[in-house]
């Protein structure tokens, strides 16, 4: 099972990497996000890949997919479903909408209103939706991608901190590199990568990756030390909202996701110290009595590499 999964994983980076030049560590996050059964946000500006990431992500395994685009408009039961009269039948049946669907691209997810957000909350949280008293379990796999643009204010409604929470990490791919803008130019100009990528991996196989993460050791030294940046998060003074239960949580199942995507059956410290800022970031709230000249998620991450220098790493 374990080399089985490990060249399957290894081709799948490589497929993706066909797509995505030059992010070879942001290909590997999301691999972890999907492997520890969690949820990504990648925020960015317009026009670096966000959304390309998360068709190249779907189009390589071999299950179903939905892209959601959030407007102003958008209603909870355009994601979620409804429930419709049926005369043949005589009764309502449910009509699933497109979070039924093992990957989900939630597209500028920020621009649609806090009540269709909400509708994302019981599927990200329990992969499951409640209609009308009736509970109807998702598909699995299951994993939402969702983009926003930081930049981009207007129009817009903010994701609360209870959202953010359910989202395993927040992702940053900036711009590419001289040498992997030059590839994209010239590929771009060939063929849509894209258009050519094929399935790597098929949904069984992500589930059974899923369970084996789990199986990954932990030293109780290593959770020591994943709790005590916790602890410091919550009592930082610039910092007046740290981490909850659910991202001490987030922290350990990616950790032991990246181990094993490394092909090991037990987590380094490494592990858990280079998981810290993607998975911690975005449930920090910065105090905002203290004056900063970074923008909140650099200033929220500037706080945690403090963090991190002062906590020592078990040996």
């Amino acid at each position: 099972m374990a080399l089985a999964a490990a060249d399957s994983i290894a081709r799948l980076e490589r497929a993706l990497q066909t797509v995505i030049r030059g992010k070879d560590e942001v290909i590997r996050l999301a691999l972890v996000t999907l492997f520890a059964r969690g949820h990504l946000l990648i925020e960015d500006v317009p026009g670096v890949g966000k959304t390309t990431l998360a068709h190249a992500l779907a189009r390589s395994f071999d299950c179903a997919f939905q892209r959601i685009q959030f407007t102003s408009d958008l209603l909870p039961s355009d994601v979620i479903g409804i429930s419709v009269w049926s005369e043949r039948n005589e009764r309502f049946e449910f009509r699933p909408g497109p979070i039924f669907a093992n990957i989900v691209l939630a597209d500028e997810i920020n621009r649609t209103t806090p009540k269709t957000q909400s509708a994302l909350l019981e599927a990200m949280n329990e992969h499951q939706v409640t209609v009308e008293n009736h509970t109807h379990p998702l598909p699995q796999p299951f994993m939402v991608m969702a983009t926003q643009n930081p930049i981009e204010h207007h129009g817009t409604y903010p994701l609360p901190e209870s959202q953010l929470d359910r989202f395993l990490m927040r992702l940053r791919l900036g711009y590419p590199d001289a040498a992997s803008e030059r590839r994209i130019l010239k590929s771009l100009a060939e063929s849509d990568p894209l258009a050519a990528l094929e399935p790597a991996m098929t949904a069984d196989q992500a589930v059974a990756i899923q369970q084996a993460v789990r199986r990954v050791a932990v030293d109780e030294a290593l959770v020591d030390y994943a709790l005590a940046i916790v602890a410091r998060t919550r009592a930082h003074e610039d910092l007046s909202l740290g981490v909850s239960p659910r991202g001490a949580l987030a922290l350990y199942r990616a950790a032991q996701a990246r181990a094993f995507i490394e092909g090991r059956g037990y987590c380094l410290p490494d592990d858990f110290q280079s998981l810290v800022l993607p998975v911690f970031a975005h449930r920090c709230v910065v105090n905002s009595r203290y004056s900063w000249t970074l923008k909140r998620g650099e200033q929220a991450e500037a706080i945690l590499r403090e963090i991190i220098d002062s906590i020592p790493v078990p040996l």
